[in-house]
């Protein structure tokens, strides 16, 4: 059965992937040079490695049902599980290994909701969610990692370490909100005691560090143009794999 989209056809790249075509290009060229698309004895896949990229990448943005996405690209509902899982991790975003000395990284947790509740638990927003902390280059808004997620019922100061993203980033400055009281990290100043407000000084910081940290907000707010951030369905380690892939493509967006 022939599929109705496809990446042969320029016009449906932006729609399903936020991506113009030239950017689109640039995952799937580094795809093949890291073996994505080997030549592999039994049945091949049912489609090429450009249309794959397209359709794992249009379940993301749209959070279609892959019985409903399926025939779109015209292949069976298995198929594009497959494909999905096959290329879930081939996508992901490679967390930065090293810093310049005076990088400054920004770190907040994020909420996504997700059906799978042996990973997730009952959280603020009223949904069973995990939670993600992302962690951005604070001067070019990069993503330079993304933390195992943990229950969304964990604060983020106790999801800071438990989800490796502590260890992600090492000795390199990091600031956060005031929710990450006791971790070590660069957060606003509070009103000690008594006070009935901030020295005029910690005020002028504190209003800097908003400024600094509302970068991760505007990160949130692009990545979760992907509908799949607003509710996962499938189990296990899919709902990661998605948040690092959106993550490599977001920054495809961001280098032009």
């Amino acid at each position: 059965m022939a599929g109705v989209i496809t990446a042969s056809e320029p016009s449906w790249t932006a729609p399903f992937t936020g991506l113009s075509p030239r950017q689109f290009n640039k995952p799937v060229t580094a795809l093949r040079r890291e073996g994505a698309d080997p030549v592999r004895k039994g049945r091949p896949w049912s489609l090429p490695l450009e249309d794959r990229v397209l359709l794992a990448a249009a379940y993301w943005r749209t959070n279609l049902t892959l019985r409903r996405l399926a025939p779109l690209f015209g292949v069976s509902k298995s198929a594009a599980d497959r494909i999905v899982d096959h290329l879930g991790p081939a996508l992901a975003l490679q967390p930065r290994r090293r810093f310049r000395t005076d990088t400054v990284l920004i770190v907040d947790g994020t909420l996504v909701p997700t059906r799978d509740r042996t990973v997730a638990a009952s959280s603020k927003n009223y949904r069973y969610s995990t939670n993600h902390q992302v962690v951005i280059d604070a001067d070019t808004r990069l993503v330079v990692a993304v933390g195992q997620p943990v229950t969304g019922n964990r604060n983020d100061c106790t999801a800071w370490e438990p989800s490796g993203a502590k260890d992600a980033v090492g000795r390199t400055t990091v600031i956060a909100d005031g929710g990450y009281r006791g971790t070590g990290l660069v957060i606003p100043h509070h009103r000690d005691p008594g006070q009935s407000e901030r020295p005029g000084r910690k005020e002028k910081h504190n209003r800097s560090h908003r400024k600094v940290r509302a970068r991760a907000e505007h990160t949130f707010a692009r990545m979760k143009t992907w509908k799949i951030l607003r509710d996962r369905r499938r189990r296990g380690d899919g709902v990661h794999h998605a948040m690092l892939g959106i993550a490599r493509l977001h920054h495809l967006t961001l280098a032009d």
